[in-house]
């Protein structure tokens, strides 16, 4: 990890700190994987960025306050994309993509010809759930993508779908309409899933090598991508809390318990929730989306039930970080 970006995250204000920090991310996670390496490697890079995640939770946590003025957000990327591009185009937003299946998709696009105009790190809504990002986008929740029903001023005329069909029944969704946003489930649905599992994270990271790279996969963006400029990118990313420290302290643990169960974020109805320690356990933000508390970088702690090795919503750079990749077939 580079010591100068630590050291500027304590120096530079956060219109700065944010686009250095998700700059800083892509060639971390971006190069290329064994496919028989997926679960190590990618835990290795997980492991890399723990240092920015603990001065984001400990000495640099402010910098959370102006997460969603400063950082590059997807849904102003996308927005811009929308605008700018006058010709045919298209958005794949899969649901929890986290910069961890970078690599596969990168791979996939060059195994099949495509090529790779933008590709980066974009910031989540606060906080990273579905519901937020749907409504950032302007369609309220992902449910009114299904069936074309659809309409968000800033994608007019688009052609709306929502699905967790298998990818080839998806293929046979896409007609011949110019401009197509298609929110499919995959991995998120497979994320909670396997989240009870104490090896969830190592199945994940194998299926989602082998899906990235397939041609059912690849099949169903060829039929999106054919005569359209295409966006891949992700409402949300997901973190793998078996890599978390539990908290011991009793006073701490009770705390996140009562507060969060076995969550990341809760709403509040009012602006704050009273605790004594510095740096907090959470931090309460008032965000485009209401007044939330969110837990504040790598914890878990022992729930009912136990708690999940994958999970989503909280405040870790995995959560809230995705891939922004465009890409199109030759001449495009």
């Amino acid at each position: 990890m580079d010591k100068s970006l630590i050291a500027d995250m304590h120096k530079l204000p956060a219109s700065e700190v944010w686009p250095k920090v998700f700059s800083a991310l892509w060639p971390i996670f971006s190069p290329a994987i064994r496919k028989d390496l997926a679960d190590a490697k990618t835990n290795e890079r997980d492991r890399a960025i723990k240092p920015l995640d603990d001065v984001l939770a400990g000495s640099a946590w402010g910098l959370w306050a102006e997460f969603e003025s400063s950082a590059p957000k997807t849904v102003r990327a996308l927005k811009e994309f929308w605008l700018r591009q006058t010709t045919p185009k298209a958005i794949l937003i899969l649901d929890a993509l986290s910069l961890r299946e970078v690599p596969w998709i990168l791979e996939g696009a060059q195994q099949r010809g495509y090529s790779i105009h933008v590709a980066g790190a974009t910031a989540s809504e606060i906080p990273g759930d579905t519901t937020p990002f749907a409504k950032a986008l302007g369609f309220g929740q992902r449910t009114k993508l299904q069936n074309n029903a659809g309409k968000s001023t800033a994608f007019p005329d688009a052609f709306t779908e929502s699905t967790d069909l298998p990818w080839q029944d998806c293929a046979s969704l896409i007609k011949a309409d110019s401009n197509i946003i298609f929110w499919h489930h995959w991995p998120d649905t497979r994320m909670h899933h396997l989240a009870d599992k104490g090896d969830g994270y190592k199945i994940l990271a194998k299926e989602a090598a082998e899906i990235l790279t397939g041609d059912d996969f690849w099949g169903f963006v060829d039929k999106l991508a054919t005569g359209r400029r295409l966006v891949i990118t992700a409402d949300h990313g997901y973190s793998n809390t078996a890599l978390f420290p539990d908290i011991y302290p009793l006073d701490q643990k009770e705390y996140l318990k009562e507060q969060f169960k076995s969550g990341r974020n809760q709403k509040l109805k009012n602006d704050a929730v009273n605790q004594h320690w510095v740096p907090p356990l959470a931090q309460s933000l008032n965000t485009t989306h209401g007044n939330w508390n969110l837990v504040l970088g790598r914890k878990k702690w022992r729930s009912q039930g136990g708690y999940p090795s994958l999970a989503h919503g909280g405040l870790s750079l995995l959560e809230v970080a995705v891939p922004y990749i465009e890409l199109s077939k030759t001449n495009v």
